[in-house]
């Protein structure tokens, strides 16, 4: 304490004057103070962060420093009206030099606050704060400080895309509120401190950050242990201390993937628990393969979704045409299976590096950029006029998107299991839930495995098809009959890309949808004229003429589908149900007051979300049963990325959507079935009104 009050008061003498700006770079240290919010609005609270990069071999410090150094301090110089929250910091790393625990930062990292504007505030707000922090290296500690200016001027409340991906980066690095309580014990002169945690087993390690002084010796070695269902922290107490509540953040590492849990934790037993050595690497392995079998067991299911069903139509035309030859039967079924497990492979190694990265991924996440939503719509459009006879496929085509996907032999059958894989992933059927949130936190091999084991459930119907002579005897033999059914084959299609463009809209805004329906319309003049070629009706001017047309705009269009929400608000579900928007904070306080809360998670692009919400949820008798019961409904919209849905997914074990939570008034949290029904739902209020 002595050490740490001593370079506090150098911090203050020592740090010299420097001239007013939002940046600053001192000889150890930059640092930028930097704003979410472009143009803050009166009477709202917006976020803003103190963006510190200490240079290589140094470090800066969390709220608590350990045995020695310095939290960073502000000063704030603030208009009148106008507050700013203490800082929000991320989840530390030790750091021991000399026998001294030191918890600190040895990279970029950004201390999040929150600003408060007064109602009625106009021109500009000027943000002035004195900073000062200590930076060390391993032989030698320097206060440095800055006098940071960032004026802001009052409007909208609009984000500053600019700083996105910094605050994005800053919110997955703080560590969660733990929604169960964590208990510790005290005997002798050791801790015992226990915490809640979902698949204990894939920990590789812990250590507990304590935010005070008067618990737990910091230098003193922490043993991890485990039960089936928490974390066990065992160290030595500080001698004479009788600490009334153990505050701090727990780091939990599994592999290269880190996350922090934050809590305050009151006295009670601790259970004995399973040394953490005891269990490295066969915990992980132990939990990977229930999450293969469920994920086999999922993919198989998903060929029941209506994601999929669209896209079956075209392997169901493939099916119908061969059948004649065992060898070319096989073919096809190891073609489409090689299509569907690449790209379900290439979409679990893509989740689980940006999970990796803190920015929070899932099942589905592609379809969270309009672009790609573009592409479908388009490529979707395309395979349907095909079916519909507009134009026909084949060598002089092949370059045209659908042509891939609707071509005959093993090569068609490839692309058609890759795009029926990509089209998929809005689902998460029966059985995936679990398997896919546990290959987010298995090790990377293995969690890429679960992932290609989903695309051999997916791809298993048309693999026993190609390899079982009885099955294939069912089919339909090929015929005159076939004409007629590709072109029923077409209206699936043309329905997929009108859902698509719905969701273009919904995701990117109105310019979006016209740029994607101009599109649309410039590719079926493009089809409508090259089939007029394939039937010797058109002249190669008009072709190239109108090809040339559309590699000009195709960009140009693309470029008009930004990624950028463009303030659009967030579906409130149901009418009825009066839903209230999903933060973490929202359902924490909702826990808290023991309020009975439906929430669920929904997106443009789930289809199975929007089947149950114009069925089961919009049901006047549901909206009934939880106005009697007192039934708080909220709802997380995930058709733009979020990180914070991504990151309560995570913890929930879950990789997508839909999922539906209850949490009852006793405290209880009960996770519904995908596939809702009117009398599930109205079950929950009776057990909500009996609780309570």
């Amino acid at each position: 304490m002595l050490t740490r009050l001593f370079l506090a008061l150098s911090a203050l003498i020592l740090a010299g004057p420097a001239l007013a700006a939002s940046s600053a770079k001192l000889p150890n240290t930059e640092v930028a103070l930097i704003s979410e919010a472009k143009a803050p609005a009166p009477g709202q609270r917006f976020t803003i962060g103190l963006m510190m990069t200490p240079k290589p071999g140094w470090h800066t410090y969390w709220e608590n420093p350990g045995d020695s150094g310095m939290a960073t301090r502000a000063q704030w110089q603030l208009p009148n009206g106008v507050s700013v929250s203490t800082f929000r910091y991320p989840v530390p790393k030790t750091y021991v030099v000399a026998g001294l625990m030191n918890h600190v930062y040895g990279e970029k990292n950004i201390l999040l606050a929150d600003v408060t504007v007064p109602q009625g505030a106009s021109g500009e707000l000027p943000l002035k704060a004195r900073i000062d922090w200590l930076v060390c290296n391993d032989k030698i500690c320097i206060p440095e400080g800055a006098d940071l200016d960032l004026t802001l001027p009052i409007g909208d409340g609009a984000a500053d895309p600019a700083q996105r991906a910094n605050f994005d980066a800053a919110r997955a690095a703080l560590p969660r509120e733990l929604a169960a309580g964590a208990s510790f014990q005290t005997v002798g002169q050791r801790i015992r401190l226990n915490v809640p945690l979902a698949d204990p087993e894939s920990v590789t390690a812990a250590h507990f950050f304590a935010s005070r002084d008067d618990g737990v010796l910091f230098a003193s070695p922490q043993t991890v242990s485990r039960t089936a269902n928490s974390l066990v922290i065992e160290t030595d107490a500080v001698p004479g201390s009788n600490p009334t509540a153990l505050p701090g953040v727990l780091r939990i590492e599994r592999g290269a993937d880190v996350m922090g849990l934050a809590f305050s934790a009151n006295p009670g037993t601790v259970p004995t628990g399973e040394p953490l050595s005891a269990q490295a690497g066969k915990g992980s392995m132990a939990a990977f393969w229930p999450a293969l079998g469920l994920a086999i067991l999922g993919g198989l299911l998903l060929n029941l979704m209506p994601c999929v069903f669209p896209i079956l139509s075209l392997k169901a035309l493939s099916l119908a045409k061969s059948g004649e030859s065992e060898a070319h039967a096989r073919a096809e079924g190891l073609a489409y299976t090689g299509g569907v497990m690449l790209v379900t492979t290439l979409l679990g190694i893509a989740a689980i590096a940006i999970a990796a990265a803190g920015a929070g991924a899932g099942w589905a996440f592609q379809l969270q950029d309009p672009r790609v939503i573009l592409f479908l719509m388009l490529l979707t459009l395309a395979i349907g006029l095909n079916f519909s006879g507009l134009y026909e496929v084949n060598l002089g085509t092949a370059n045209v998107g659908s042509g891939l996907a609707s071509k005959p032999g093993a090569k068609g059958a490839f692309f058609t299991g890759a795009l029926a894989a990509f089209v998929a992933t809005p689902c998460t059927g029966p059985f995936m839930a679990g398997a896919l949130g546990a290959a987010l936190v298995l090790p990377p091999a293995a969690g890429v495995a679960v992932f290609a084991g989903l695309g051999l459930g997916l791809a298993l119907p048309f693999l026993a098809i190609g390899f079982i002579p009885a099955l294939r005897r069912r089919l339909p033999k090929p015929g005159p009959w076939m004409a007629n059914f590709r072109r029923i084959l077409a209206v699936p299609m043309f329905l997929t890309a009108l859902a698509l463009a719905w969701v273009l809209g919904r995701q990117a805004g109105l310019n979006a949808l016209t740029t994607g329906l101009s599109l649309a319309l410039m590719l079926t003049i493009l089809l409508w004229i090259l089939g007029l070629r394939q039937q010797k009706q058109a002249s190669v001017v008009i072709t190239i003429s109108l090809a040339a047309l559309l590699a000009l705009l195709s960009p140009l269009a693309l470029s008009a589908v930004s990624t950028d929400d463009g303030g659009l608000t967030a579906d409130p579900g149901p009418e009825d149900l009066s839903a209230v928007p999903f933060t973490p904070e929202a359902i924490a306080r909702a826990q808290a007051d023991r309020k009975p809360t439906f929430l669920y998670f929904t997106a443009d692009w789930c289809l199975t979300c929007k089947v149950n919400e114009k069925g089961a949820l919009s049901d006047p008798a549901v909206a009934v049963a939880f106005q009697q019961a007192g039934i708080q409904v909220m709802v997380g919209d995930w058709t733009r990325p979020d990180p914070a849905i991504a990151r309560f997914l995570e913890q929930r074990g879950r990789a997508g959507i839909p999922l539906y939570l209850f949490y009852d008034s006793n405290g209880s949290i009960t996770e519904l079935p995908q596939i809702l029904t009117v009398k599930t739902l109205t079950g929950l209020a009776s057990a909500g009104s009996s609780a309570s």
